[in-house]
């Protein structure tokens, strides 16, 4: 933010803090049911929240009006018949708003182009939403400085100019409010939102069993094309209440800052582990946090860009929130930074989650991590975590440490999040991926020893590849043992032999003898980032071809964050739950396997102290064992070729599904445990033709629970059925559709 603008809000942060007087407060109470534990209440221009928090706390939330800002008149927390201790006063809410233009990509163009598909505007329109290389906050360089003239030129519709970036402070009119009882939560909405291009509301939601306070910026824009970031946080804090802010540096060291030094003049980033941040004192903490995987789009790597901050305004008061950044830090990839969509009329629900707590820092920073099991994926008896496509330049990487016993950091990484097999994408601009024999065949031997010698005794690492070759899109093969082979097959030369020196090798040359391949090795293979980026316009384009309508083909990969839109109940609606179920439409009755979703990373380099978890979703496969280093990894390939298998981005687990019942008279049953309170179960079916749904709401569910859902289903007439849960923090797990007939 422009140091000008800084100084500005925070100056208008102030005086509405200071402002004591509170401005008459008139609230719609219409939708609000007073339960036990969790209650809203009119006093003295004040609304009061109060509710049941965890650990027998009950917490306290005084709402109020000043000059048209929505102000926290007190956060405050107690035990059981203790005196209130609060932990803030006079709180502003803030956000800030930056905004560029939407683009379709080359990218995005080039697969489409390729098929033989016109690049009208229409076909601009209806794929610019899901574009990866896009980067709407990065300017052209001057000439005269040395740069290209244009920085991206990877994006259609001309150079980006500098007029394309607005940038806005929200600013506030309110004169009422609307409180609703959601099931065990209560929101109270404040209209008068107005933050440049978009205006709504500002809404903060309480949830009983737990500490949690979200808090919303709910907002629309009618201007077209609009890809935005947002930061958002709470002003007027006190340092006499809490002195200090606590978090954890990004190699997991202790730190904090204590608030005796000059104001800020623009916010600190903080590039703190965990994404969470702590006002510290001595009757307790509150913490600020991010939404924890819907407020990351897609990256090309995992590096930490700083997503909390504070500022000191003045003496005694700061500031904290989340943000995120404008541009990436890794020079090659600055033209992958494509920010959140706003179609027009979208409800983008701009999310800052706090905790508040009796306990200080640190314990109150462990109560927020519980929520994302510590940014690792639980383990659940029965199952084996595994994800897969990552482009790490493996097998150069370990060739130049000279020995391939030396760990790869990345592994290192990945296996301190709780997986238990990783599928490697070497060949994807390193190697010699189109070598067509000895030179690929000893890159693959030493593929394959290099991740034998990463792997252990539950811990598997898998020689795979990303070839996207002859098919149509990119897409991911998976074999149950190393097998070699090359993408290219010379004139002459046969599609397999016995090679002295790698055994039975293949060349493929086409389409049939990729298949020829898988038939033979026992492969399987999947669409990688379904229609975008090289993949975009594909299954679609295939959906009749003979490769797609088979059982090798398992379907799509579950790669969110391309085309992230928070008006949106569920993450990748369109590019994967639609393609698949759209697929398991047209081939009901073929008497092929149904298409699935599968959990996949796709990035590059990364390290321990990177941010894996917001884009790591997983699969959870039903397996009792990993497959050792020196075995074949079928019962894997056979995991997800049965469909045995639920996908979660880690704070909801389905560890049991079943359809019940024969005929039409069915019960869709399943297990969950969550960890943020749910907000709707689904069950979601087709008849050949159309695809429908019924919405079970589960807002009356609070936090960290488990429960067995028993849903009646009329299969009457149905093909498929398949089964999701999503949190109200964005978070979601499905298992995978099953024929009912």
């Amino acid at each position: 933010m422009p140091t000008s603008r800084l100084l500005l809000a925070t100056l208008l942060t102030l005086a509405a803090a200071s402002n004591l007087r509170a401005d008459p407060i008139r609230c719609d109470l219409t939708q609000y049911r007073p339960s036990k534990g969790l209650t809203a209440a009119l006093a003295d221009d004040t609304l009061v929240l109060t509710w049941q928090g965890d650990r027998a706390r009950e917490l306290r939330l005084r709402l109020a009006i000043a000059d048209g800002r929505p102000v926290i008149r007190d956060l405050a927390v107690r035990g059981a018949g203790a005196a209130w201790a609060v932990l803030g006063e006079n709180l502003t809410p803030e956000y800030h708003v930056v905004t560029g233009v939407r683009r379709m990509t080359t990218q995005q163009a080039d697969p489409l182009k390729a098929a033989g598909v016109e690049i009208t505007q229409d076909v601009i329109d209806k794929n610019r939403w899901y574009a990866f290389w896009d980067s709407p906050l990065e300017m052209p360089a001057p000439p005269a400085a040395g740069g290209r003239g244009q920085t991206n030129t990877r994006v259609l519709g001309g150079p980006r100019s500098p007029d394309e970036i607005r940038r806005a402070d929200a600013t506030f009119s309110a004169s009422s409010c609307r409180v609703r009882t959601d099931g065990a939560s209560v929101d109270v909405s404040f209209p008068g939102l107005t933050m440049g291009i978009f205006a709504g509301e500002l809404r903060f939601t309480v949830y009983r069993g737990t500490n949690l306070i979200r808090m919303d910026a709910v907002a629309k824009t009618t201007e077209p094309w609009v890809a935005y970031k947002y930061d958002g946080g709470l002003g007027g804090l006190s340092t006499t209440l809490t002195p200090r802010v606590a978090w954890r540096d990004t190699g997991g060291h202790p730190q904090q800052y204590a608030f005796g030094g000059v104001a800020n003049v623009t916010l600190v980033p903080l590039k703190a582990a965990n994404r969470v941040l702590v006002a510290e004192g001595k009757s307790g903490s509150v913490a600020v946090f991010t939404p924890p995987h819907t407020y990351f789009f897609t990256r090309e790597v995992d590096t930490n860009l700083g997503y909390v901050w504070y500022r000191k305004d003045a003496a005694g008061r700061f500031a904290f929130g989340i943000r995120q950044a404008e541009r990436e830090e890794v020079q090659q990839y600055v033209d992958n930074f494509a920010l959140f969509n706003a179609p027009p009329g979208t409800e983008q629900r701009m999310g800052v989650y706090f905790y508040a707590s009796a306990e200080s820092a640190e314990p109150t920073r462990q109560s927020v991590l519980a929520f994302t099991h510590g940014d690792t994926f639980k383990p659940v008896a029965g199952y084996k975590t595994m994800v897969n496509h990552f482009h790490l330049r493996f097998t150069e990487r370990v060739r130049a440490t000279k020995s391939f016993d030396t760990p790869v950091q990345d592994v290192v990484a990945m296996k301190g999040l709780g997986l238990n097999i990783v599928g490697l994408s070497d060949f994807h601009g390193d190697l010699h991926a189109n070598d067509p024999g000895a030179v690929r065949f000893k890159d693959q031997q030493d593929y394959a020893e290099a991740t034998r010698r990463a792997s252990d005794a539950d811990f598997l690492v898998t020689p795979w590849e990303e070839p996207s070759a002859y098919f149509g899109g990119h897409y991911n093969i998976l074999f149950p043992k190393n097998v070699y082979w090359s993408k290219v097959r010379k004139e002459g030369q046969p599609f397999s032999e016995q090679d002295p020196a790698f055994g039975r090798v293949y060349h493929t040359g086409s389409a049939d003898d990729v298949q020829k391949m898988m038939d033979a090795e026992g492969a399987l293979w999947y669409h990688a980032h379904p229609r975008t980026k090289g993949t975009t316009g594909y299954p679609d384009l295939i959906f009749d071809k003979p490769w797609t309508k088979n059982d090798r083909y398992l379907g799509v990969a579950f790669k969110p964050g391309m085309g992230m839109d928070l008006s949106e109940a569920r993450m990748c609606e369109w590019r994967c739950f639609d393609v698949t179920d759209t697929m398991n439409n047209l081939y009901a009755g073929s008497g092929l396997r149904p298409k699935y979703i599968i959990a996949d990373i796709d990035t590059y380099q990364k390290a321990p102290e990177d941010d894996l978890y917001p884009n790591f979703p997983v699969n959870y496969l039903r397996l009792d064992k990993v497959p050792g280093p020196d075995e074949d990894w079928s019962p894997v390939l056979a995991a997800l070729r049965n469909g045995d298998f639920f996908v979660t981005t880690g704070e909801i687990l389905i560890p049991a599904f079943k359809v019940e019942g024969t005929g039409d008279k069915r019960t869709v049953v399943a297990d969950v445990e969550w960890t943020f309170p749910l907000s709707f179960a689904e069950v979601v079916w087709g008849d050949g033709k159309k695809i429908d749904r019924q919405i079970i709401s589960a807002t009356d569910l609070g936090p960290f629970g488990s429960k067995q859902f028993r849903l009646p289903f009329d299969a009457a007439g149905k093909a498929w059925v398949r089964f999701a849960v999503w949190d109200s923090a964005g978070n979601g797990a499905f298992v995978q559709p099953v024929w009912v007939k």
